[in-house]
């Protein structure tokens, strides 16, 4: 299961209308090359860069051993041997990698952008591109699909399910998103508590974009506030500080490396849900949140990835 996190020129679907983004899409018939790494660490600053100058999309990929997949996708003009020549011009050593062909009508569509609803616990994530939906009472949360990464992956089911039980204890007045990519959890947060007011942040700009314009398109904007910010560091998040409910759904580095501030941002009683770690980490990430005085109430399990529910 993977979880994909893709940046499809964000500046036409995060700032214009998705009238306007779906005739972009209809341009995207034939074939696509399609260029898989070889799975790293981390993809590094230099290579994502080079990706996302030189592909039509890019999507980078969580598998379940937390490392990261560059999958870049190339309109049927393009040319592998231009690839390599690009890169070889920026001086960048492209990791393995391999290549398959799609054919469809609309590859964009079909294979990056389109995905099925996600029914968790009181919410339904689906995709603007549904037509008709019939919730069946659930929590309804629209998102752009070609910026919902995250919508079908374990870490999300996760945290979502955690938030449900988070509504049985409280009824929340201030909430923390951090790294809250296209908002989806911020997004659940508002629908369920339509009191609470949101703080949502991510250290990309991309992600801040399209967050905003999910809020806009599930008519609670004025709920969220959504800002650029390094972790917890934003004026915005100090200012609005302590939280009754902080949610941090990324992965196990920067969660144990910002636990210290978590802790001193949420008040005292408050819960906090961590996600984006896998079975071998849980000690290590619980722990660090532990000594800094959260106690953990639930872990949700899925496949091999985890979230955490924390009360402080």
């Amino acid at each position: 299961m993977f979880y994909v996190y893709t940046k499809v020129d964000i500046q036409q679907f995060g700032k214009k209308s998705y009238n306007e983004s779906e005739k972009k899409m209809s341009n995207n018939a034939g074939t696509c090359k399609i260029v898989k790494f070889e799975p790293m660490s981390e993809v590094g600053e230099e290579l994502s860069a080079f990706a996302e100058d030189f592909f039509e999309v890019v999507t980078y990929d969580y598998d379940d051993t937390g490392h990261e997949q560059l999958v870049g996708y190339m309109r049927q003009d393009g040319q592998e041997e231009d690839m390599l020549a690009a890169a070889k011009a920026r001086g960048i050593a492209l990791p393995a990698y391999q290549t398959e062909m799609v054919s469809s009508d609309d590859w964009l569509t079909e294979n990056v952008i389109k995905f099925a609803p996600v029914e968790v616990a009181e919410f339904l994530v689906y995709g603007i591109h549904e037509k008709e939906i019939d919730t069946h009472g659930k929590i309804g949360i629209k998102v752009y699909a070609a910026t919902a990464f995250g919508s079908e992956h374990q870490t999300t089911k996760g945290c979502l399910q955690a938030i449900s039980d988070i509504n049985k204890a409280i009824k929340p007045q201030k909430v923390l998103d951090v790294g809250t990519g296209s908002g989806i959890l911020s997004l659940a947060a508002a629908k369920l508590w339509p009191d609470a007011k949101i703080v949502a942040v991510d250290i990309d700009s991309e992600s801040v974009t399209v967050a905003q314009q999910n809020a806009v398109d599930n008519g609670i904007e004025g709920q969220i506030a959504v800002a650029l910010s390094d972790g917890y560091n934003a004026d915005i998040v100090q200012k609005n500080a302590p939280y009754d409910v902080i949610l941090a759904n990324i992965l196990a580095r920067p969660l144990i490396e910002m636990a210290p501030q978590m802790a001193s941002n949420l008040k005292k009683g408050g819960f906090a849900v961590i996600s984006g770690f896998i079975d071998e980490q849980i000690d290590w990430v619980i722990g660090a949140h532990e000594v800094c005085g959260l106690k953990l109430i639930k872990l949700y399990r899925q496949d091999n990835w985890c979230a955490a529910l924390l009360e402080k």
